[in-house]
């Protein structure tokens, strides 16, 4: 099987691997694999296996600096790392952005101890959809190459379900964390808005994007984001934070469930059963579970796809104007409809967030987490693709309007064997009881111990 980063990092200490194997082992995967799956921009072969040593040498003389140390680690590539330069998997993107170095988040993780292997595939500006006209990797699915893994965090979510990373760091505002995470069958983390400084990554929409990781599982998430939470000058929306420590029982917790069967009438005929077994694991766990209807879903899911174009088409509308054949045919017309929004309407969209944090607020005095599906499907397959698609399939956006943490887990498979996902949100700042509900269905289940056949022959039982 392959391993969590809680169990690698107890097989360091204990002498059963190193850090240097677990990165050559990861290659490996790459190695064989990633000109199918498409998962790596760029490797970072050589300053990765340095870090490794250095970081086996560190333990060895009685230096650990905690539970990432030594730990490989995918970055997406709108993220800035000291090895080469950013991209946003687009040629628009100005080479020397991100040359001054390491965004804080990477910063922190290599301070952890965590061994960077690459920056990871995504979409076009976290928002266009794969475009083979680009000279770009598609990042297939590895449950099934025909369909899509996700986005726009597409390398991150791969990477991890197949082992050629422990952990990732992927961004969201829209549920470009969550979606890869329930197509490829791992756990992905949107953290409270601000919990973690954004300075160092290209911006899609300023105040709905958010940092955050994907791991084999919800303890394993906990463990990057206690690493890469806290405030930072360079993100003035970034707020301090004591690192938290996950409740390790859900007993007595409160969850309200939403199936958002209204919102999804064209929903997957498996979705249903699947969800209803994993929110009665969650009860079995402890937790007393009670139906709730989200307010203002619809609204709010409106309010992100308007604002973050809104704020998109302020970041690129030069871009737009002078270099419009060089973004991809689906970032492009994605982006450009921010264009039509007035101001009047960008004004009306802050009110509408506020009155949906107002009414989510409500909601939370009466539940401590709200429980729905993380799409109305899995993956989807790739000659269909498309970028509006996507955004109707994905049961995420609304939680970016409102900033609150929410979680994807695996919860099963289709009877075709592609992956589906459970959406855990909560009341902002409480990212611990997120987390903590995702561990506890965890250890009730073993969808997210599931390995894709594709790479089944690198791992042993």
């Amino acid at each position: 099987m392959q391993l969590t980063i809680a169990e690698a990092a107890a097989a360091l200490r204990s002498g059963e691997t190193t850090s240097v194997e677990l990165v050559r082992s990861a290659f490996a995967v790459a190695d064989a694999h990633d000109t199918e799956l498409g998962v790596y921009l760029s490797r970072f072969d050589d300053t990765a296996l340095a870090a490794a040593a250095q970081a086996d040498a560190e333990l060895a003389e009685g230096l650990d600096r905690g539970p990432l140390h030594g730990i490989p680690l995918g970055i997406k590539d709108s993220i800035a790392t000291e090895e080469g330069e950013t991209t946003a998997q687009s040629v628009v993107l100005d080479r020397t952005w991100g040359s001054t170095g390491d965004a804080p988040v990477v910063a922190r993780l290599r301070a952890a101890g965590a061994v960077v292997t690459g920056k990871t595939a995504m979409m076009e500006f976290a928002i266009g959809a794969p475009d083979a006209d680009q000279p770009f990797p598609i990042t297939r699915n590895p449950w099934n190459t025909a369909h899509y893994s996700g986005g726009s965090s597409s390398g991150a979510g791969c990477g991890v379900s197949t082992g050629m990373f422990l952990g990732g760091l992927g961004t969201d505002t829209a549920g470009s964390i969550r979606f890869p995470a329930a197509a490829c069958g791992v756990t992905g983390l949107k953290p409270t808005f601000g919990l973690v400084p954004k300075s160092g990554c290209v911006p899609l929409g300023y105040s709905y994007d958010h940092i955050g990781p994907l791991a084999r599982t919800a303890q394993d998430c906990a463990t990057i984001l206690n690493a890469v939470s806290g405030h930072d000058a360079s993100d003035p929306t970034s707020v301090d934070s004591a690192r938290f420590t996950v409740p390790d029982s859900i007993t007595g917790l409160r969850i309200g469930v939403d199936p958002l069967l209204d919102e999804s009438p064209h929903a997957h005929s498996e979705l249903g059963s699947l969800f209803e077994l994993a929110v009665h694991e969650l009860q079995a766990a402890g937790a007393s579970v009670v139906p709730v209807e989200l307010p203002c879903y619809a609204e709010l899911k409106s309010v992100t796809r308007l604002g973050l174009a809104a704020e998109a088409y302020a970041y690129h509308r030069n871009d737009l104007q002078d270099r419009w054949s060089d973004y991809g045919a689906g970032t492009r017309m994605a982006v450009v409809r921010g264009a039509l929004i007035s101001a009047g309407d960008f004004v009306q969209l802050q009110r509408v967030r506020r009155v949906g944090q107002r009414k989510l607020a409500d909601l939370f005095g009466d539940v401590d987490l709200v429980v729905t599906p993380t799409m109305t499907g899995p993956a989807p397959e790739l000659r269909s693709l498309r970028t509006d698609g996507m955004a109707d399939a994905a049961l995420t956006a609304c939680w970016n309007a409102v900033g609150n943490p929410a979680m994807s887990v695996p919860m099963g498979f289709t009877s075709d064997g592609l992956p589906l996902g459970m959406h855990i949100a909560g009341k902002p700042f409480d990212d611990a009881a997120v987390i903590a509900a995702g561990q506890a269905y965890q250890r009730r289940t073993d969808w997210h111990r599931r390995v894709p056949e594709l790479v089944r022959d690198h791992f042993t039982a």
